[in-house]
């Protein structure tokens, strides 16, 4: 076999070109010097005086963090995909010679961001950008949560109350390499799942309710591009409507008008919208014991085809980047979900601009 020259790279290149390089269309359109002040400033290197091996470029490290959230990677799975895939190298900015991060590196470097709490300015960054670019917030904002999984938790009732209690069960305290592993903050709930018809063609009189265990993603979307503009991450058991009044809503948007599932009706809630200045569009709740009235059913059908916007958000985090929380604790899963809103606001923005280009 010959050995590959510079041409025949190139050659390759211009394929990956041809058949459609996502990643090529990243660096296209998103300008990720961007980043790098609060990447520099969340790091904060030394300045090197006092020798060793200077840190790789943190632009090319954060990067790296796209490529595993577009993917559902490992580090050690990154790690081996960039020195496979020419298409991770072109997009990184690495020949074949390069040296590429290990998998250590590259966990060290997310774990810097994440304890700098990073990943919220990281995000607000780039919807500077998307304003810049002329994506403000218009016409109104839709507001959902959705699950995150993470790895369920084998403890005891003990441990469990004393994790709901805010405590750390007394068997883990001497026990650190244990204490390490275990999740405090996630927690279980029950995910209401619509009842399939059955074979005899009749429906079940109540819902499937199924256990779960982990995060819950919130976010506010605007209506008019369905960028995510506000987001926030708790464990899987708080509750969706009390988000609404913790910074939920973007004031910026050049509507006031506000489209929301049944679990942000609450007085607390219209009374809050009402003082600031917002136009509830929330779904209003079917009356205990009572048939849903017909003017209700109308308002909140015609509600639905707005509000269910907000779920090819969700879906489209699930099925392209597979969300999932492999990490511990709400920390590192508040970076993990922040990565996959900032990777999701990305590739809406290259889908319009590739619209406005062919328009």
């Amino acid at each position: 076999m010959k050995q590959p020259g510079f041409f025949d790279v190139e050659e390759r290149f211009a394929r990956l070109s041809g058949l459609g390089d996502q990643l090529e269309a990243f660096s296209r359109t998103v300008d990720f010097e961007v980043f790098r002040p609060d990447l520099e400033k969340a790091l904060a290197y030394s300045d090197g005086s006092k020798g060793g091996r200077p840190p790789f470029d943190a632009v090319l490290m954060f990067k790296i963090l796209v490529i595993q959230t577009l993917n559902n990677l490992s580090d050690e799975r990154t790690e081996y995909l960039i020195n496979d895939r020419l298409s991770f190298m072109r997009f990184l900015g690495l020949g074949l010679s390069d040296r590429v991060p290990d998998a250590k590196t590259v966990w060290l470097f997310r774990e810097r961001l994440t304890q700098a709490g990073a990943i919220e300015r990281l995000f607000d960054r780039f919807d500077a950008t998307l304003r810049n670019a002329g994506y403000l917030p218009m016409s109104g904002q839709i507001l959902d949560a959705t699950l995150v999984a993470a790895p369920k938790q084998r403890n005891t009732n003990a441990e469990k109350a004393d994790l709901r209690a805010g405590r750390i069960p007394e068997d883990w305290q001497d026990k650190p390499s244990k204490l390490s592993h275990k999740d405090r903050h996630a927690r279980w709930t029950l995910k209401f799942t619509k009842a399939k018809r059955q074979d005899d063609g009749s429906m079940p009189a109540t819902d499937l309710a199924i256990p779960f265990f982990g995060y819950k993603s919130h976010v506010s979307i605007d209506r008019k591009f369905r960028f995510i503009r506000k987001w926030k991450t708790t464990d899987a058991a708080a509750s969706d409507g009390a988000r609404l009044r913790e910074g939920l809503l973007d004031k910026t948007n050049t509507a006031s008008t506000v489209w929301a599932d049944t679990a942000y009706r609450s007085k607390a809630n219209e009374d809050f919208m009402d003082k600031e200045g917002f136009v509830s569009k929330v779904h209003r709740k079917k009356p205990h014991l009572k048939p849903m009235p017909r003017h209700i059913q109308r308002s909140n059908a015609g509600k639905s085809v707005i509000r269910s916007r907000v779920e090819h958000v969700f879906a489209d985090q699930k099925s392209q980047t597979g969300l999932f929380i492999r990490t511990v604790g709400i920390i590192r899963a508040t970076m993990r979900i922040g990565l996959a809103n900032i990777v999701y606001t990305m590739r809406r923005f290259l889908f319009l601009e590739r619209i406005s280009t062919a328009a």
